[in-house]
């Protein structure tokens, strides 16, 4: 089993995700015209994590959609004779909305663009931001994150892990050798 190192606590992602509520509310002016997306699986709780801490300082519920992208990937083919299909559930209209999509790991950027390819089928937003828990860099796009936790800088033979206790029993996020 490889090595790994745990380079954020509970205490260090629960300090991220205030902050990034923060800097969503400064940078929107309020949240007024604000969605959030979570993208399947870590960042949908993510997403409902940030929308929380939102209320707590805007007193105000923040709409939180699912979002699956699997079918909108660009190595499907690559993936699986029968790729997995979670669950894509948008209970609003995103039309003139302002969508924060939010995810645990920004890498490539491909699952990032893969997201903004589903929205898109679903309506004409307003503007699309997005949040991360970590951006490790190695981008193949020319895509970057508005909102990050925290950037870590990673060799392409180490893998990021965010584990969050609603699928892993656990809140942190380690680094491993692949």
């Amino acid at each position: 089993m490889p090595d790994k190192v745990q380079i954020m606590d509970e205490t260090a992602i629960n300090r991220a995700i205030i902050r990034i509520a923060h800097e969503v509310i400064e940078k929107n002016n309020g949240i007024d015209k604000l969605v959030l997306m979570g993208i399947q699986r870590r960042g949908v709780s993510l997403a409902q994590r940030l929308a929380a801490t939102i209320k707590e300082y805007e007193g105000k519920d923040v709409p939180v959609g699912i979002l699956d992208i699997t079918l909108y990937r660009d190595d499907l083919s690559m993936l699986s004779e029968h790729p997995v299909i979670n669950k894509t559930d948008i209970p609003f209209d995103i039309n003139a909305k302002v969508i924060l999509m939010v995810d645990d790991v920004l890498y490539t950027g491909r699952t990032a663009r893969a997201a903004m390819d589903a929205i898109m089928e679903l309506g004409r937003p307003k503007a699309i931001q997005f949040a991360v828990m970590i951006d490790r860099g190695h981008r193949e796009l020319p895509i970057r994150a508005d909102y990050v936790g925290k950037n870590v800088p990673t060799s392409k033979s180490e893998i990021i892990h965010v584990h969050l206790t609603e699928i892993d029993g656990i809140n942190n996020v380690v680094i491993a050798d692949k």
